[in-house]
C-alpha cells in the first residue's frame, strides 16, 4: 500500500461487512477503521484507495493520517463532502435509501444480479459479486462527512469508468469531482468499462494505481 512496489499492501474490510458482520458501524467508524489500520501497521508513503461508497470514508481518512500519505485514489467513487452523506446528492435526498434502511433492520440490503447488467460484467463475474455481497450498514450511508480542510489539497488520482458508447453528456466527472480535479494535485484517469473494474479489467486497473503509486 505505497510507492514501493516491494512494500506491504492491505485490503482492509470495513466495519459491519464481509468478515465483519455484525459489528455496529457509523461512517465515523469506516474512516476510524482506515486511520487505525494505518497507523497500528506504522505504515508510510501509502497510497489509499476507495471504490464507490468507500471514496468517503477514504477521503476522510486520508486527511487525518497527515504527512503518512503519498496519495489517494478514487476509483469510479463518491468523494466526501463536508456536512453531507454518501446520499445527500441523490435526487431524492436519499429519502428511499433511508426508507429501505429502516425496513430492513438498519441495513441497505443487498442488490440483484439485474444491478450489475450493463456494467460490463460476464455472468460469472455478477454471480461472484451477489455471493460475496453482504448487506450495508445503514448508518454509513447517512451519517455527513467530516472534513477539516479542502479535499482539493491532498494528492489525488480519479479513476473514471465509463462503458464505450455512453452519451458524451454522461462521460464527464460530476459536479463535485470536476470541480476538485481544477486543482493541480489532482488528476483524472479514465477507463472503458463499467463501475466495477476490479472484476471487468483488473489488470488494466492495477497499472492504474501502480502509476498512481510512483507519482
Amino acid at each position: 500500500m505505497g510507492p514501493d512496489r516491494s512494500a506491504e499492501r492491505s485490503r482492509l474490510n470495513l466495519s459491519g461487512l464481509a468478515d465483519k458482520q455484525g459489528l455496529p458501524a457509523g461512517q465515523a467508524t469506516h474512516v476510524q477503521d482506515i486511520v487505525a489500520e494505518v497507523e497500528l501497521r506504522g505504515l508510510r508513503d501509502v497510497v489509499l484507495v476507495g471504490h464507490s461508497y468507500s471514496g468517503i470514508p477514504v477521503g476522510q481518512a486520508a486527511e487525518r493520517i497527515g504527512d503518512r500519505l503519498a496519495r489517494v485514489v478514487f476509483v469510479d467513487s463518491s468523494v466526501p463532502t463536508d456536512g453531507e452523506s454518501f446520499v445527500s446528492a441523490w435526487p431524492d435526498g436519499g429519502a428511499a435509501v433511508e426508507a429501505s434502511i429502516a425496513e430492513n433492520g438498519g441495513f441497505w440490503p443487498l442488490a440483484p444480479a439485474a444491478h450489475y447488467d450493463g456494467e460490463g460484467l460476464t455472468d460469472e463475474q455478477i454471480a461472484r459479486l451477489v455471493r460475496g455481497s453482504t448487506p450495508h450498514p445503514g448508518a454509513t450511508l447517512t451519517e455527513p462527512a467530516v472534513l477539516a480542510g479542502p479535499l482539493g489539497e491532498l494528492p489525488a488520482t480519479y479513476v473514471l469508468c465509463v462503458m464505450p458508447g455512453t452519451e458524451p453528456d454522461d462521460a464527464e466527472p460530476d459536479d463535485d469531482v470536476a470541480e476538485l480535479l481544477n486543482s493541480k494535485r489532482w488528476r483524472l484517469a479514465r477507463m472503458d468499462t463499467g463501475h466495477w473494474p476490479m472484476f471487468s479489467q483488473p489488470r488494466e486497473l492495477a497499472q492504474l494505481l501502480l502509476d498512481a503509486a510512483v507519482e
